[in-house]
């Protein structure tokens, strides 16, 4: 986007609506010195929404006003401003976002064409016309020159090219005070995730839980000593320059009050907010770690589940596979009873563990999804060593049209010194009936028949049946 002749704009504004000739005064510059606060909302999906309240001088008419220090990977459409201490007073005429930034390469482009120096090591100079940036190319005295051939030199700044992302308006104020505007905005380039960190016992039935906040910034700016809110939910976004601008009147609503220093987590439409104890400052091209929860000796409870496949009762397979992993799990609820009871965002949680000599090991990981509270968090953890099992197929029959008996045997083993439970999740197609079976099952849902089995310390355990199934 070229930077606009605000000035001109704001000269013929001037004149038409007849307003004292000072309105075409120099720009009001409103940079970071000016902020007396900021609030900023981060969302999951690499999106901040910033509000920010800075206190300027007006004079009274239609002003040029330059809004630096704003983020670099800003939305200009989601951009909103209001005075705060005289709102009625205070009309925006027009806004812009100036973002063709200086460079040596932009410098040389807006040269091209144009005379320009070439001062040599021994402090003589060449006057010379640039003719092209690749190269470069150079028009000396007649003839063309490639290549580099000292320093260039340039005679003026160019008025268009921006040092740092700006956005410039042309306001009308009512009256000379000074006030406190309040520019708001959405931003790509800052995100949040969480992460935790679960300590268990020897007897894998306590743990302690840790819940960690990382931001990263690299939105292109700073924001000093600001209020923070995050949003946990999966918000859906769209490209349409309309919805981002009632994504932004959404995430308006979101953004912290001035003064809220209090930690909380509460609803919003169908995420939750976490507001952060305090103020913090998060610098441009900067992760920064909050703690978000503690809570010690939680119940935990270790599972050991066997699933088998849909597939398996379909045709004949023998011994469709051996000595089949038996994953490892630890379940807990999101409760107050728990010393929990806090909406949980999504996030991964590594499991550790003191081996013999006190030493914490890692003994697994895994991603949880966003987790109301007094719901079930299962983490899996990976799967057995000692533990397997083994599936064979002792019977398959034909009995008629789409009707089949299957008889399946799985066997157990467990090469722990201590004796373990496990739950088989045994999947059946179709229209199924359990004709017998070794040890009793439920049916958690329609096409699950489940069994717990215990297997004793250094033995193995057997479970047996048959089903009828129709497809």
């Amino acid at each position: 986007m070229k930077t606009l002749h605000i000035r001109l704009l704001a000269l013929a504004w001037a004149i038409g609506l007849g307003l004292p000739s000072t309105a075409a005064a120099a720009p009001v510059t409103i940079t970071a010195v000016d902020q007396r606060d900021v609030m900023l909302t981060v969302y999951n999906g690499n999106l901040g929404l910033v509000k920010e309240i800075r206190e300027v001088r007006l004079g009274e008419g239609v002003i040029e006003a330059r809004y630096a220090d704003v983020a670099a990977q800003i939305d200009p459409t989601s951009v909103h401003l209001r005075s705060i201490s005289d709102p009625a007073g205070l009309r925006i005429l027009e806004q812009n976002y100036e973002y063709d930034l200086l460079t040596s390469e932009k410098l040389m482009e807006k040269y091209v064409g144009r005379t320009v120096r070439l001062y040599q090591g021994n402090g003589t100079y060449q006057e010379a016309v640039l003719l092209s940036t690749r190269g470069p190319v150079y028009d000396i005295n007649g003839q063309i020159h490639m290549g580099h051939f000292g320093n260039v030199v340039l005679p003026a700044l160019p008025e268009n090219l921006v040092s740092k992302p700006t956005l410039a308006w042309l306001l009308r104020s009512a009256r000379s005070s000074t006030q406190r505007v309040e520019a708001s905005y959405l931003t790509a380039g800052i995100s949040w995730k969480s992460d935790y960190v679960m300590l268990i016992n020897a007897a894998d039935t306590r743990s302690d839980l840790t819940g960690w906040v990382t931001i990263t910034n690299q939105s292109g700016a700073t924001y000093r000593d600001a209020a923070l809110k995050l949003v946990a939910g999966d918000v859906n976004r769209t490209e349409s320059r309309d919805d981002s601008r009632r994504m932004m009147e959404v995430a308006a609503k979101a953004a912290p009050a001035m003064g809220d220093r209090d930690f909380r987590s509460e609803g919003f439409f169908e995420y939750h907010l976490y507001t952060l104890d305090g103020r913090t400052t998060i610098k441009d091209s900067q992760t920064k770690q909050l703690a978000l929860l503690s809570a010690t000796d939680v119940p935990v409870e270790k599972r050991f589940i066997y699933y088998g496949a849909a597939g398996y009762h379909r045709t004949q397979y023998g011994v469709p596979m051996s000595n089949q992993k038996v994953g490892v799990y630890l379940d807990l609820r999101n409760t107050q009873a728990n010393r929990l009871g806090m909406p949980l965002p999504k996030g991964r949680v590594r499991v550790y563990k003191a081996d013999v000599s006190g030493s914490q090991q890692l003994v697994g990981e895994d991603w949880i999804d966003h987790t109301p509270r007094d719901e079930r968090v299962r983490i899996k953890m990976g799967e057995a060593f000692d533990v397997v099992g083994e599936r064979v197929q002792k019977d398959w029959k034909k009995i008629g049209s789409g009707l089949y008996e299957v008889e399946w045997e799985i066997t157990l083993r467990n090469h722990k010194k201590e004796a373990v439970t496990v739950e088989v999740n045994e999947p059946m197609p179709g229209d199924w009936e359990m004709l017998r079976a070794s040890h009793p099952h439920d049916k958690p849902q329609a096409s699950i028949a489940r069994f717990s089995l215990a297997v004793p310390a250094e033995g193995a355990t057997t479970l047996a049946y048959r089903v009828r199934v129709r497809f």
